[in-house]
């Protein structure tokens, strides 16, 4: 028994630090350090391993498995102001729209072999929150959602290994630092030295589930990261193609077409060539951004949903400013009609949409 209960000291210790951790991961959001997101999951294996064998040593056969949590760095929805400007949409509860898209967008990843989309969209268009809201949805548990909200996009969504990559990191500007990233991601060990080659070699014969790779703001590497130069864009092109048995699909965001971000910065790699699907992101269809301005939690009046409706063309960061202005001017009971001019003045960085 003193055996275990030091793993079980042990264990604790474990936990109190993936608790620290996580709450880093949740502050950072997006930018999270990627050396924050290998060591939660070294020390997740570490736990599993150590319950694994108090299981044993209690004559226990089997091991409980933690349910897939996918959205275990986001807050809960009752924690989360209802309109957000600036950063992306974190929580599938509120995002509006792009019902269009999602439909083709999980139809490329229903069935193997997984194809590859890219989604392209001005800057502040909703490209992240559309990224995020595909990696999520899925398997958020439906009392977090809006009620009748669709989950039901994949057959067996828990199956799905959504991995997101933001080049906004310069340190994923590190070939070794993003391979090594990656296959944290895939729960599989990084080589030392972590090369291309030898990441290839690990992933080629590990790949069992399908993988979906989200690389956002794909023009930033190009432009920036001269490491990450053909020959790396060529051997993930070989590995989605030709060596995991349709299990690996890329899906990237950018201002332009990714054959054209390419072509602007010197690269001749196929990879660029590979994405079958791509979608523009333009502004919202009136019905799902009527559905938006009626997540207010204190209701607006018909004039003022026409006049967002009319001032904000349907962008969804448009509809997310004024609708917060509005929200901040019935909460505090201001009755004139003020939020308006301050709502216009707040749309002022994002006028390149309706231009």
């Amino acid at each position: 028994m003193t055996q275990n209960n030091d793993v079980k000291q042990l264990i604790a210790s474990h936990q109190r630090r993936l608790h620290k951790l996580k709450e880093l991961q949740a502050l950072a959001g997006a930018s999270v350090d990627p050396r924050i997101l290998i060591e939660i999951e070294d020390i997740e294996t570490k736990i599993e391993e150590l319950q694994a064998a108090l299981d044993i040593a209690d004559n226990t056969q089997t091991i409980s498995l933690r349910p897939p949590s996918p959205v275990k760095s986001i807050d809960q929805p009752d924690q989360l102001t209802p309109f957000v400007v600036g950063p992306p949409i974190m929580h599938p509860r509120y995002f509006f729209g792009r019902e269009r898209e999602l439909k083709r967008l999980f139809n490329l990843w229903k069935r193997r072999p997984l194809q590859n989309a890219a989604i392209i969209g001005n800057r502040r268009s909703g490209k992240t929150s559309l990224l995020f809201y595909l990696k999520h949805i899925t398997t958020t548990p439906i009392e977090q959602l809006r009620v009748g909200q669709r989950t039901d996009w994949l057959s067996e969504p828990e199956r799905y290994n959504w991995i997101y990559v933001d080049f906004q990191d310069p340190r994923l500007g590190n070939p070794e630092m993003l391979l090594r990233y990656l296959l944290s991601c895939m729960g599989l060990s990084a080589p030392t030295p972590c090369s291309l080659g030898r990441f290839l070699d690990v992933t080629s014969y590990n790949i069992h589930v399908p993988t979906v790779i989200i690389l956002d703001e794909i023009g930033l590497a190009l432009q920036r990261y001269p490491e990450l130069d053909d020959t790396f864009w060529e051997g993930l092109r070989a590995l989605a193609t030709y060596q995991v048995s349709g299990n690996l699909a890329f899906v990237l965001a950018a201002h332009e077409a990714p054959d054209q971000l390419a072509h602007q910065s010197g690269f001749g790699s196929p990879f660029f060539n590979i994405f079958g699907y791509t979608t523009r992101l333009g502004p919202l269809k009136e019905a799902e951004a009527c559905e938006l301005i009626a997540s207010s939690p204190i209701p607006f009046s018909t004039d003022d949903t026409e006049w967002i409706l009319t001032q904000s063309e349907g962008w969804p960061i448009l509809l997310q400013t004024l609708c917060r202005e509005r929200l901040i001017t019935l909460e505090e009971g201001e009755v004139d009609e003020a939020w308006r001019e301050d709502g216009l003045e707040q749309m002022q960085p994002f006028q390149h949409l309706l231009d």
